[in-house]
C-alpha cells in the first residue's frame, strides 16, 4: 500500500505499560463447539505437577472414567485429568478405557475427552487450550494385589461446603429474582440487592452485539440502588462500559466484585475513562458474607480459568447458582440440588462459522445461504442442549433458568449479512442509537498515527505475539467488507515478526482478514481485543489449510 508521508519523530506509544492481556493473538483458542478466537498474545503453560514413569508398563494406559481417550501406550507424565484414577496396567487389557491403535502399534499422543488437553509421549511436550484449568497434584498408589500405579486425584472439600447453613423458612417474596436483559438479573435477598452482569445500554463487541430486550425504564435506577453488582467476566456483553459510564456518573463507590482471574476484568478500566473507585478482586472459592443471612462465592471455570467465572450465591441456606457462560463451571465439580439454577443458553462467543468464507463456507455469511454453515449451527445446538439437559440431570436444581443469550445484530449492515431472521420474528426493541456509538468508532479512522504505515510494524511489536508459522494478510474494508479506498492492507509473518510485502516460499498456514476499518482502529487505538472484530461480525476471514490454530 502508500508509503505515507515521512515518519513521525516520536509517536505516542499505545500503551506506556501494556495492560494484562496484550491485545492480539489472531489465533483461536479452545471452546468445546466453537473456534473461539480470544486473540491475545498467548503465554505457554506449562501443566504438570507430577510425575510417574514406570519401566515396566508394558500395557496401555486405562482409565475408570469416559473423560479420558487413550492413544498412546507406554508411560508418560500425566496431569489434570479430571478423573477418579489413572491407571498404569501391566498387562494387555484395556480395562474400562476409550482405547484406539493397540497391539504392537506404539502411538505417540493421550488426549483427555474431557478437558481437551493432548501429550506428546514422545517429546513429553503438551498440546492444549490456552491457560487450561490447572489439574491439582495427582497422588501415585502402588497396588498391592496387581503391582499396577494407579495417580489418584486428591480432591479436597468442595468449598461451598465450608461453614454449612442450615436451610431456613422463608416468606413469600423474601427472595425475588428479575430479568431485565441478556445476563443481567436483579436479586433481592431480604433487604439486600444483587445485581448481575448489568448491560444496559448500548453496544456489546463494538457495533456487533445489540439488546434484544428493552431494558425496564427504571433499569438504571435499580443498578444504582444496588448493594453489590458481580460480573463474570471481560466480555462485553456482561462488563458493558456504556452502562458502567452511566453507572459511575451517579454513584462511582457502588461496590462490584469479580474473580481473581490471571486475565484482569478490569484491565481497561484506566483506558475507558469510566470512574468506579470500589472494585473488589476475591479467591476463588471463597464466602464473601453481605450480612448475616447472605454471602456469595465466586467461582472459576474449568476451560477458560484465565477469564471466565461463576457465582454462588445463598441466602439462609437456600442456594443460587449462576453459571453464566462458563464451558465447564469449576471444573465439573457443582453444589447439588441448590434451589436455582441459571445458565446461558447461546453456547459461547464466536464468529466461527458466520464470518469465514470461501470453501465449504463459500456464499454469504447469514445461515440461510450455506448449507454447511446451516448444518454446523444445527448440530451445535443440539449439542449444546443436551448438555444443559445432561448437566440440570446431574445437578438436579429445583429450578432452572436459561438465560444470557439475548441479543441480536441490529445495525442494517449487519442484519441481512448475520442474522437475516424469518419474517415473523419479533425483535423487542427498536431503537438503538447507533450513531452515537458508530461516531466513536469512526472518529478513530482519522486518528493522527494512521498517516504514517509505520504504525503496522509499531503495533504488532507492542502486542508481541510470534514464534508461530502462520502469515496473515489483513485488509481495511468498508462496512460491506469491500478493500477501503486508501485503506492499508499488509501481510504480517508472525513466526518472526515481520512484515514482508509477499507471502514467504516456506510452507506455512495463511490467513485473509478483512476488518471493518472503524472498529481495526479503534482497537489499535486503544489497546483493546480483536474479539470486537471477530466475535462482533466486524471482519471476514478465510484460512489456508482450513485448519484449527492455537497456541
Amino acid at each position: 500500500m502508500e508509503s505515507g508521508p515521512p515518519e513521525p519523530p516520536d509517536l505516542e506509544p499505545l500503551h506506556s505499560d501494556p495492560p494484562e492481556p496484550p491485545a492480539l493473538g489472531l489465533l483461536e483458542s479452545s471452546h468445546p463447539g466453537f473456534e473461539t478466537p480470544t486473540l491475545w498474545c498467548f503465554r505457554n503453560t506449562h501443566l504438570g505437577t507430577s510425575e510417574v514413569k514406570s519401566s515396566r508398563t508394558t500395557g496401555f494406559v486405562s482409565s475408570r472414567t469416559t473423560g479420558f481417550e487413550i492413544t498412546a501406550l507406554g508411560s508418560f507424565r500425566t496431569t489434570r485429568l479430571g478423573t477418579t484414577g489413572i491407571k498404569f496396567s501391566r498387562t494387555t487389557g484395556h480395562g474400562s478405557s476409550r482405547t484406539s491403535g493397540l497391539g504392537t502399534t506404539v502411538l505417540s499422543t493421550v488426549r483427555c475427552t474431557k478437558h481437551y488437553w493432548k501429550l506428546n509421549v514422545a517429546t513429553m511436550e503438551y498440546v492444549n487450550p490456552p491457560d487450561s484449568f490447572m489439574q491439582d497434584e495427582l497422588e501415585a498408589v502402588l497396588s498391592d494385589t496387581d503391582g499396577s500405579l494407579e495417580l489418584v486425584e486428591l480432591n479436597p472439600p468442595d468449598p461451598w461446603t465450608a461453614e454449612p447453613r442450615e436451610a431456613q423458612e422463608l416468606h413469600d417474596g423474601e427472595i425475588t429474582l428479575t430479568y431485565l436483559t441478556h445476563a443481567c438479573m436483579e436479586l433481592k435477598a431480604g433487604n439486600k440487592r444483587m445485581m448481575f452482569d448489568p448491560w444496559l445500554t448500548g453496544p456489546a463487541f463494538a457495533r456487533g452485539w445489540w439488546l434484544l430486550h428493552e431494558p425496564p425504564s427504571d433499569a438504571m435506577d435499580r443498578l444504582s440502588q444496588a448493594d453489590l453488582i458481580y460480573i463474570s467476566h471481560m466480555h462485553s456483553d456482561h462488563l458493558s462500559y456504556p452502562t458502567l459510564k452511566h453507572l459511575s456518573k451517579r454513584c462511582p463507590d457502588i461496590p462490584i466484585y469479580v474473580g481473581d482471574t490471571s486475565r484482569p476484568v478490569f484491565w481497561y478500566l484506566e483506558k475507558s475513562g469510566v470512574n468506579l473507585t470500589n472494585i473488589n478482586v476475591v479467591p476463588f472459592g471463597v464466602w464473601q458474607n453481605v450480612d448475616e443471612h447472605l454471602r456469595f462465592m465466586i467461582l472459576m471455570d474449568g476451560v477458560h480459568p484465565e477469564m471466565d467465572t461463576c457465582l454462588i450465591v445463598e441466602y439462609k441456606g437456600h442456594m443460587i447458582l449462576n453459571t453464566v457462560d462458563c464451558t465447564r463451571p469449576n471444573n465439573g465439580r457443582l453444589p447439588h440440588g441448590v434451589d436455582l439454577m441459571m445458565s446461558d443458553f447461546a453456547g459461547g462467543a464466536s464468529g466461527f462459522p458466520m464470518t469465514f468464507h470461501g470453501g465449504k463456507y463459500t456464499g454469504e455469511s447469514h445461515i440461510a445461504s450455506n448449507s454447511w454453515k446451516a448444518d454446523f449451527i444445527k448440530t451445535e445446538r443440539k449439542k449444546l442442549l443436551h448438555y444443559k439437559t445432561q448437566l440440570v440431570k446431574s445437578l438436579q436444581p429445583k429450578i432452572y433458568c436459561p438465560f444470557a443469550g439475548y441479543f441480536t445484530e441490529a445495525h442494517p449492515s449487519d442484519r441481512s449479512a448475520i442474522t437475516e431472521p424469518p419474517n415473523d420474528t419479533k425483535i423487542l426493541k427498536d431503537s438503538w442509537d447507533f450513531d452515537l456509538y458508530l461516531d466513536e468508532l469512526n472518529a478513530s479512522v482519522s486518528a493522527e498515527i494512521f498517516k504514517y504505515k509505520s504504525w503496522i510494524q509499531y503495533y504488532y511489536n507492542w502486542a508481541g505475539f510470534k514464534g508461530y508459522n502462520l502469515v496473515i494478510r489483513v485488509i481495511e474494508t468498508d462496512d460491506d467488507f469491500k478493500p477501503l479506498k486508501g485503506g492499508y492492507e499488509y501481510l504480517v509473518d508472525f513466526l518472526d515478526l515481520s512484515f514482508p510485502d509477499v507471502r514467504p516460499e516456506r510452507d506455512h498456514a495463511y490467513e485473509e482478514i478483512k476488518n471493518r476499518v472503524n472498529v481495526m482502529r479503534h482497537v489499535v487505538l486503544n489497546g483493546g481485543l480483536w474479539d470486537d472484530l471477530y466475535i462482533g461480525f466486524n471482519n471476514r476471514m478465510s484460512r489456508d489449510p482450513d485448519v484449527y490454530h492455537h497456541k
